[in-house]
Formats: structure tokens, sequence, C-alpha cells
């Protein structure tokens, strides 16, 4: 009886040092993805070309130089969908085939001036005025009635925060490009369009984590300096979608830098959202 005692308690007291001397290891959790991509060297357009750094896409490269993607993939002979490789050289300039294509529309435009011109005296001569307000009236119908709608007809906007809108967009050459909504770290950042992401990363110097959608082969909408970006590129997301979290990065201030483009050029957010 004793023996079997002794023996219960030795098997109790090694249970228990072992399971002291064994540490607890957590099971293995796979962190969430930001889908920022840290490089040291950030897109700077300095000159002509501009060689192509890892994570950089033909979208970001377009909206750090001012330049319509469509273009620039034309004037690069890039097809899309516009892969392009790190090392890649890529002219931020149009070739003297492009310039002097660029050039003859011009000439073109003063050619076909004068024509209009003649034209339009021999309308005179052959028309009174109530016939010739006549004629001009139907001719604007017809084209009115012809025009496909823009493109921005088929996109419908919302805002991209709530927040206190603390800059604006101007005109003047170093003027701001766009809105700044201030609110809290983590407010949600929202697709102000349905569209697709075409950059999510940080190499765009002065914006910080950067998402750029692409909402039709006009426009373009940038949302800047988020903490968090929960969106990858070539992913579709809808209006409305969040898409990432209020921040600061490379900003003094927390708020949304939310700009949009129409054919590579910014255009006032104000005039677009509702």
């Amino acid at each position: 009886m004793n023996s079997q005692y002794v023996l219960y308690v030795v098997v109790f007291i090694a249970v228990l040092l072992s399971g002291c001397s064994s540490r607890h290891i957590p099971a293995p959790v796979s962190s969430l993805n930001t889908n920022v991509n840290d490089f040291q060297k950030g897109i700077n357009i300095n000159g002509n070309k501009y060689t192509v750094q890892k994570g950089d896409t033909l979208y970001s490269i377009a909206f750090s130089a001012g330049q319509d993607f469509r273009s620039l993939a034309k004037n690069n002979s890039i097809p899309s969908p516009y892969v392009i490789y790190p090392g890649q050289v890529i002219s931020l300039v149009a070739t003297s085939s492009h310039a002097v294509a660029s050039n003859s529309p011009v000439k073109q435009k003063i050619t076909s001036t004068k024509t209009k011109q003649k034209t339009n005296k021999k309308l005179k001569k052959n028309l009174d005025q109530p016939k010739q307000r006549e004629y001009v009236q139907k001719k604007a119908n017809k084209i009115v009635s012809n025009a496909k709608p823009s493109s921005s007809s088929k996109v419908k906007w919302f805002w991209p925060a709530k927040g206190k809108v603390t800059k604006r967009f101007s005109n003047k050459e170093n003027g701001y490009k766009g809105l700044q909504i201030a609110n809290r770290t983590g407010a949600s950042v929202l697709a102000a369009a349905q569209g697709t992401v075409v950059y999510a990363g940080n190499a765009l110097r002065g914006y910080g984590n950067l998402i750029i959608l692409k909402h039709n082969d006009d426009y373009l909408s940038a949302y800047a300096h988020n903490s968090k970006l929960l969106v990858r590129e070539k992913q579709k997301v809808k209006a409305g979608q969040k898409i990432a979290e209020m921040g600061k990065s490379e900003s003094s201030v927390t708020a949304l830098r939310f700009e949009i483009r129409y054919r590579g050029q910014a255009v006032n957010p104000a005039k677009y959202l509702p």
C-alpha cells in the first residue's frame, strides 16, 4: 500500500515538473498583409526618362508624371495590360514621330478653319437670316443628338471619407491638386466609385501609403497618406467599399488626400462629388 502511494506521488510530481518546465508556444498566426510595398527609393520623376523600380506600375509612373497612362504606353510601345519590368527605361516624352503627328493637327486646324470660313460666306449669300438661324439650329441639334455621353456620366462618384475638408483644389502651378479630408487615425477610406486597383504602395514620394483606382479609360482616383491599405493591385472594388484606413504617412496631419485624374490631369474633385 505504501509502495503504491509513493509511486502515485512520484508520477504526480513528474507530471507537474514536466508541465512547469515546458514553455507555452502559441499557434502560428499569419500576419495580415497591408499591401504596402516598402521601397527605399520612391518614384522621382526628373528628366525625360525614368527607370522602372520594383513595385512600380505604368499607372503609378503616369500618375507621378501627370500624364495619361495610355499616351505613356503608346509612346513606349507597351501593349495592354501594360506590364513593365524593373530596369526598363520609360520615355516620358513623345518620340519625334509623335511630335510631328501632334503638330500636324495645328496645320489641319488652320486649313479647316479657312475652309469653314469660305463655306460660311457661301451660306450667307445663299441663305437669308431666318433660314440661316434655322439651318444653324438644326446642325447644332444634330451634333448634340449624335454626341456620345462623356465618360464622367458613366462614373457615379461618392465621398471617399467622412471628416472636415481642410484643403481644396487649386489651379495654381504648385497648388494643392485634390481635397484634404481630416479625421482620426484609422477612419475609413472608401472607394469613391467602382473600379480596379492599379496601384497600392508607397513608392510615390509625398503621397505616403497610396491607392490608385482606375474607373474607366479616362478617370483615375487616388487616396494618399493612409495608415493601412486593405486592397491589392488588380482587385476590383465597389463604390463605398472600405479600401484603407486614414493616417498621416508622409504628412504632418492625419487626413486623406483625395485626387481625381482625367486623362492624366488633376481635376477638381468638388465638381464631381455629390
